[in-house]
């Protein structure tokens, strides 16, 4: 079986995919939006409380049972390998549309280094947003086939730096814009009446699980690779604190460019793909600051695909015995075909479902909900059916204490809570999504859609077992 190579190596995989486009482009916003300073409250809680020690356990549970989403799962109990084909069922429909909200940035970085100025509404009037994400998609397929070290570690190491490296920069030529106060202002300054609001609560808490990467078998599978003698609970605090790092950093970067050109600092995609393109045509230096933040951008999306593809390459690498070039060929072409429709209802096209896009539906029900589910599932049953000794184990018996009870009783909760409150309040709340242009399309609908997220999901899920079953030899990993 691959190993990282080193254990920085490992490290700059899991921020490569914890730091995600939603950090650089949701998270600022959202914070400046809903409480500034005040928001960080609730959100600090939910990572040090609920998302690190969900970060740890599942790096812990990869490690000892050295297998992916379906045989960890499965050498708990038997049964619960359907458990993990159900995760392998979603990170494949959360990657189907996640990869084409990565090839609009792929398409904003060659729009900025050509000095093209596109609005969003145009951008999606025409077939190239099915181009961007047909070349990213290809794009992470390539990187995962090469395998752990040669593909996902050579990558992260070489697009982590750089990209940290490029925000600095721009946070310090954000500094010397006319804007720079202001901007840190509305960044930072603290609304603590927004603490009354659950909403608020379950915004937070749903950010800090979806930007840490936690629950959803990535960390599993990252896991399985890692040796024995790194320190997991030292690790996930510095991926923590770095991915954290970087979602403030980019507010600091964002925030004096938009309020030094009076634009407004407008929530979500909007923000990355409207006002701030309009921003760098405005600026002095902006045919070098727009190319090189839209960059990091792409590189912050690529990395994240990679990430969750490994998780099914993995998988299929494992359950079928085929090479890992073939199970990542196989999986790229899927994810092409599973992707198509999300990818043109945000074209030409204008692919809807009852006057909804796919891509937001996609969003709204398996990514909204879906998502919580997983993360649910895993601290369930590697806390209530795995001994604490085990967890001990591999992290040592003073983290384990905190863990255990964290994964086993704390987590489940605020995870039913809000999501439950999120469905039961049958309010928007925009915080919680991160697409342009989009409604909220009601919980009646949501509840609908995830029924039939469900169905394709069981299908999914009854494949990969027929799958498992046309090759018996199957179920261990090669070196290959």
């Amino acid at each position: 079986m691959e190993q990282w190579s080193s254990r920085a190596g490992f490290v700059l995989a899991a921020i490569g995919s914890a730091v995600g486009i939603g950090n650089i482009w949701r998270f600022p916003a959202v914070l400046g939006q809903n409480g500034g300073g005040a928001y960080l409250v609730p959100f600090l809680l939910a990572i040090f409380i609920c998302a690190l020690p969900l970060m740890v356990l599942e790096l812990a549970m990869g490690r000892h049972y050295r297998g992916t989403v379906i045989s960890s799962f499965a050498a708990v109990r038997q049964g619960f390998g359907t458990v993990g084909w159900f995760l392998f069922a979603v990170n494949l429909l959360v990657l189907s549309y996640y990869l084409v909200i990565a090839g609009w940035t792929l398409g904003y970085f060659l729009f900025a280094l050509t000095g093209t100025g596109v609005e969003f509404s145009f951008f999606t009037s025409g077939w190239l947003p099915v181009l961007t994400f047909a070349a990213t998609t290809v794009v992470t397929g390539v990187v995962v086939t090469r395998g752990v070290r040669e593909g996902i570690e050579r990558v992260s190491t070489l697009t982590i730096p750089v990209s940290i490296g490029i925000l600095v920069l721009l946070a310090l030529y954000g500094s010397t814009l006319p804007g720079f106060a202001e901007g840190i202002d509305f960044l930072l300054r603290p609304d603590f009446s927004v603490l009354g609001d659950p909403l608020i609560w379950s915004a937070a808490f749903g950010q800090a699980f979806f930007s840490l990467s936690v629950g959803t078998g990535i960390l599993l599978t990252y896991g399985a690779y890692i040796d024995r003698e790194q320190s997991l609970p030292l690790s996930s605090l510095v991926i923590t604190v770095v991915d954290i790092g970087v979602a403030l950093l980019a507010g600091v970067v964002i925030f004096p460019l938009v309020f030094s050109l009076a634009l407004v600092p407008a929530a979500g995609a909007e923000l990355a793909f409207t006002t701030l393109p309009a921003a760098f045509a405005l600026l002095p230096a902006g045919w070098l600051i727009g190319p090189a933040f839209y960059l990091v951008l792409f590189f912050a999306a690529l990395t994240s695909s990679v990430s969750m593809l490994e998780v099914g390459v993995s998988a299929v690498h494992e359950s079928t015995g085929w090479s890992r070039v073939r199970s990542g060929s196989v999986l790229t072409g899927v994810l092409l075909l599973l992707g198509l429709p999300a990818a043109l209802s945000y074209s030409a096209a204008n692919l809807r479902l009852d006057g909804i896009r796919v891509l937001d539906l996609l969003d709204e029900t398996v990514g909204t909900l879906g998502l919580p589910l997983t993360a649910l599932l895993l601290a369930v049953i590697f806390t209530w059916f795995v001994s604490r000794e085990t967890l001990a184990a591999e992290i040592g018996l003073r983290a384990a204490r905190v863990v255990y009870s964290a994964c086993r009783y704390v987590i489940p909760a605020v995870l039913v809570i809000t999501t439950g409150a999120r469905l039961l309040s049958g309010l928007d709340f925009p915080a919680l999504r991160i697409l342009p242009e989009t409604g909220f399309i009601g919980v009646l609908f949501q509840v609908e859609g995830v029924s039939i997220i469900l169905l394709v999901l069981l299908v999914l899920i009854l494949a990969g077992r027929w799958l498992l079953g046309r090759f018996p030899g199957g179920g261990g990993r090669d070196p290959g």
